[in-house]
């Protein structure tokens, strides 16, 4: 289910870590901005796949396969998905 709302840098963040948490099973508590998908949450290439089919459907924005091998972390995805919707 696809979600259209204006969101702002902070609701991308909260909710990039919400399903960061529930992807990876990890407490949201230990997720930052600097957390690596692959080094410190051992994401593999199938984790990283879902985790970028997620952030698409909650945002309704597409990650094109070039764009998302360069995301490498929390604050990369946040910075990615704040860019492609227009967020302030």
């Amino acid at each position: 289910m696809r979600r259209r709302y204006a969101v702002t840098e902070q609701e991308i963040e909260a909710k990039v870590i919400e399903i960061v948490a529930e992807q990876m099973n990890t407490d949201k508590a230990k997720i930052t901005r600097s957390t690596s998908f692959q080094e410190d949450l051992n994401a593999d290439s199938l984790d990283t796949v879902e985790l970028v089919m997620e952030f698409e459907d909650e945002f309704d924005t597409s990650i094109p396969d070039e764009a998302a091998e360069k995301i490498k972390t929390v604050g990369e995805a946040i910075e990615y998905i704040k860019q492609a919707t227009g967020a302030e």
